[in-house]
């Protein structure tokens, strides 16, 4: 693929911090990642709703809707899989730009992927929120029938059964949704993101 090369950045007139003081809160992505069914859609769409009741400026990226569109000419190789959550990454970069707080629900499952997203991101920004379930409790749950069909040989390069999921070295919040309540991850999300002073 041939890239561009005669393309300026331009900055834009209303900043970042003019937007958060307009919105009177900070903004950051929250990237929600972990295996298939380990409940990440579900919390991030439940800190999606808390936030909207707090008044809060959000937006919510889901995996599977993302792949219906932006992504809609990736599979599930390594390397789409990297080009999948490079693209993830800007376009949540854009959102925090507004001003606004975006919470992701992608399995992301490599690790250099995941730090690179987190390096085009300004400090406290990215706040990795690891949704950690063990592999026979997301196999059990399967509500997708995802590993069935991986078991079975109808899905390739499935994360969990024939691709790797690295977890995550440093993440900034741990959900263990084996032992905790939707609501209780939520009240974890929202206090963390109150004493970070971004809402």
């Amino acid at each position: 693929m041939t890239k561009a090369t005669n393309i300026t950045w331009h900055e834009t007139t209303i900043t970042k911090e003019e937007r958060r003081a307009q919105n009177g809160h900070g903004s950051c992505a929250l990237w929600f990642t972990g295996l298939s069914g380990s409940g990440k859609s579900t919390i991030a769409n439940a800190v999606s709703k808390e936030l909207y009741r707090l008044g809060i400026n959000e937006y919510v990226l889901d995996g599977d809707n993302v792949r219906h569109g932006l992504n809609k000419d990736l599979g599930f190789s390594e390397k789409d899989r990297k080009e999948n959550i490079r693209r993830i990454g800007e376009v949540a970069k854009l959102f925090v730009d507004s001003g606004k707080i975006i919470t992701t629900a992608f399995i992301s499952p490599f690790i250099s992927d995941r730090e690179q997203v987190r390096t085009i991101f300004e400090e406290g920004e990215f706040v990795e929120v690891f949704v950690d379930c063990p592999l026979e409790i997301c196999e059990h749950r399967d509500p997708k029938q995802l590993y069935a069909k991986a078991r079975l040989g109808e899905i390739k390069n499935f994360t969990g059964i024939d691709s790797p999921y690295e977890p995550p070295s440093r993440p900034e919040i741990v959900i263990h949704t084996d032992k905790q309540t939707v609501e209780g991850a939520v009240d974890l999300i929202i206090n963390y993101l109150r004493e970070q002073n971004i809402i």
